[in-house]
């Protein structure tokens, strides 16, 4: 029952492993360090986490809620709305999303001018609305570890880009991580 574990923790520990792009560059140089951050992240990284989460929505486990009309139209509206963010923030970020740099310039456009994780929210979504979609124990284990993740992901992120982009600083102190910030006008 707890098999999907397997590949669930490792594509998550090799997604955080992609994360530190800049000590790649110094190690091997530009090019093969982003070609590391790239294999580790959309090569190996996100399809192995996937199978682990495709693997515990196969479990043949109870249902912890009932089916219910409203339930299930939440878990669409979040999965909808999460792969909108996700889509929007690639968008954004076109290669940069797949083979980053440390010459990448700071994005702050579209969704990065709201939240500087706007991939990761939208992420939250989608492990919600799938865990409120198929409510089992091994779904919502495999989701629960998810939104975990999210939250060493991006940070192990912000640790690279404040390395390779010297204005991410300056960013991070004006754009909420996940959820945006009331604009305050202000000293800086």
């Amino acid at each position: 029952m707890v098999w999907f574990l397997v590949p669930l923790l490792l594509g998550f520990a090799l997604n955080v492993a992609s994360a530190f792009t800049t000590a790649f560059v110094r190690r091997w140089g530009e090019r093969r360090g982003r070609q590391v951050t790239a294999v580790l992240r959309n090569v190996v990284g996100i399809p192995v986490w996937v199978v682990g989460i495709v693997l515990a929505a196969r479990v043949d486990a109870p249902l912890l809620l009932r089916a219910s009309g409203v339930r299930e139209a939440t878990a669409w509206i979040l999965l909808l709305g999460g792969a909108a963010l996700i889509t929007w923030a690639l968008v954004a970020l076109r290669v940069r999303a797949a083979v980053p740099s440390t010459t990448d310039p700071l994005v702050a456009i579209g969704p990065y001018a709201l939240v500087r994780h706007p991939i990761y929210a939208g992420m939250f979504l989608e492990f919600f609305g799938v865990a409120l979609h198929r409510p089992t124990a091994p779904l919502l284990i495999a989701c629960a570890i998810g939104i975990a993740w999210l939250f060493v992901q991006a940070k192990c992120e912000e640790l690279d880009l404040v390395q390779r982009l010297p204005a991410y600083e300056h960013y991070m102190r004006h754009v909420g991580r996940f959820i945006p910030r009331r604009r305050v006008a202000g000293p800086d």
